[in-house]
């Protein structure tokens, strides 16, 4: 009997059920996601008590797609890092 590359598994998300199918290689990823959601939904929640459910799921959103556009942000300067270390090492080289 095959194993099919992709399953269904439920991930709790502030208190609501999602139910998703994914591959089954990145399971781990969307578990550390689901871990990652409800520790800031839980600081955002304790921070504004009395908001809707969607409000904490919402900051938590907005929270988590700020890192990713720093992390890409910053992952766009690596070649010209790269390209200007190797520059400042010739420099140095050139001056001694």
């Amino acid at each position: 009997m095959e194993v099919s590359e992709t399953f269904q598994i439920t991930l709790k998300l502030g208190g609501q059920n999602f139910s998703i199918t994914i591959n089954r290689d990145e399971e781990i990823f969307y578990r550390d996601a689901e871990k990652l959601i409800n520790s800031r939904y839980s600081f955002y929640a304790n921070r504004y008590p009395g908001q809707a459910n969607t409000t904490y799921l919402l900051m938590t959103i907005i929270e988590i797609a700020v890192k990713l556009k720093k992390q890409e942000s910053a992952g766009n300067l690596q070649p010209v890092m790269a390209t200007l270390n190797g520059l400042v090492n010739e420099l140095n080289t050139a001056l001694k």
